[in-house]
Formats: structure tokens, sequence, C-alpha cells
């Protein structure tokens, strides 16, 4: 059975509902991608290291690894968060509410992150970390110095993507009562069918993904050198044309 219209939310009081439903959207994605980077970029550079050609190659714990990334990524993220409910109530002591919702989003979050890591590392040329074996660095070292640092730019790039999936996430998860956009667009906007709550929901969330995509292209920018140098050989051009003309 439905709700009684004459439930919805009155325009005045909307950015009192929705503006501390942002806040938990924020504090969700933000516990979240602090996780993820926590534990993505080490797993990342291990898969990648443990692969044939890597620095300590071994194939049995790299195919497991390999796998349990792979499925972390295959399940979609309704399915995920239900599944592992018996683990989220063990971890956190409940299964509704904020903490509920950071365990799954954190597992999805690292899987697809764990890729993203390895993938940015393989577009690495295999000279950088032979030439900086050749010159007796630790495979710490060649992971932080030859590996990591050329591929900054990408794992950038991947990192705000997985933001943008996670701030979706976060909306799914707010249909197990994790608050947040999601739950105010289900429980006002969806269930009340009020439009004012559900328009004003869709508008800071594309406003919220756009501001990430927005930065995260702006840092990767400034990481690429190429992406600079454009600009630098057109100045140049122009004083070699102006000194030519004089």
């Amino acid at each position: 059975m439905s709700l009684p219209t004459n439930l919805s939310v009155p325009i005045g009081d909307i950015p009192a509902l929705v503006f501390p439903a942002l806040g938990d959207t924020l504090v969700m994605v933000g516990i979240t991608m602090s996780i993820v980077v926590l534990v993505g970029i080490p797993l990342g550079c291990l898969v990648h290291n443990l692969a044939p050609g890597g620095l300590f190659e071994n194939p049995l714990p790299h195919t497991v690894l390999s796998w349990a990334v792979s499925i972390g990524r295959s399940l979609p993220f309704l399915i995920l968060m239900a599944a592992i409910v018996p683990f989220t109530r063990l971890l956190t002591g409940t299964n509704i509410g904020i903490p509920a919702a950071v365990v799954p989003m954190s597992i999805a979050g690292i899987a697809f992150f764990t890729r993203i890591v390895e993938n940015s590392l393989r577009s690495v040329p295999p000279s950088l970390t032979r030439v900086a074996r050749a010159s007796g660095a630790s495979p710490l070292q060649i992971i932080r110095t030859a590996q990591l640092s050329e591929a900054v730019p990408s794992i950038v790039g991947g990192l705000t993507i997985n933001t943008i999936a996670m701030i979706e996430y976060s909306a799914i998860a707010g249909t197990i009562g994790a608050g947040g956009i999601g739950y105010v667009a289900v429980t006002y906007g969806y269930q009340r069918f009020d439009n004012g709550v559900m328009l004003a929901t869709i508008v800071i969330l594309v406003a919220l993904v756009a501001t990430v995509q927005f930065t995260g292209d702006r840092v990767v920018r400034r990481l690429t050198p190429w992406a600079r140098r454009p600009s630098i050989l057109t100045a140049t051009q122009q004083r070699r044309m102006a000194r030519e003309l004089s």
C-alpha cells in the first residue's frame, strides 16, 4: 500500500532535509575511499609484481589474489551488500547505518581500485624497472620510485572514477538505512512521491559527481607532463617566430 501523497516536505524545509543527508554521504564516501586507497594501492602493487615479469613473480599467489579481486569486482553492489550481512554485523555489530554501509562499499571499492592500480603499473615501461633494479634499488624503492611515481596520473584518474562509483554505491546503501542522499531520495522522494525532494537529491548528486570529476581531471592534468607541454611549446614557438621576424 502506498503512502498518502499529502506527506510532501514543504519546499522551505527541503534544504534542512537534504544537506545533513549530503553530510552523511560525504562521511560514507570519505571513510570508504580512505580505506580503499590504504588497501588498494599496496594490493595492486602486489598483484602486479606477483605476475609474470614482476619483481617477485609467483604464479600461485598471483592467481589466488587475481581471482579474489575479480570476484569482488563482478558482484553487483546490491547483491554484495546483502550477501555479506553476517560479516558486516560481525565487524560493526549492526547491519544498518553508516558503519554497515562502509563495509560492503570498502570491499567493492578495494577490488575496483586494485585493478586500476595494477593496470596503471602495467602501463609503466619495463625499462624503468630494469634500470632501477640494475642500480641496486630494493624492491620497495623500485615500486615507489620507478613504478608508482610514473603511474600517479593514471592512478589519480582511476581514483576519480572510483570515488564517483562510491557516491553511487552510497545512494544504494541508503536502502539499508545508511542515511545519506540515497536514503532521503528513497524514503521521502520515492515512497512519498515527493517530486521536490527527488529533484533536490538528483541535483545534489549530479553537482557532487561533476565536482569530483572536474577536480580529478584538473589534478591529472597537473600531474601529466605532456598535458602541459603544448602551451610551453606554443610560447617557445611564438618567441622564435618573433626573433625571426625582427
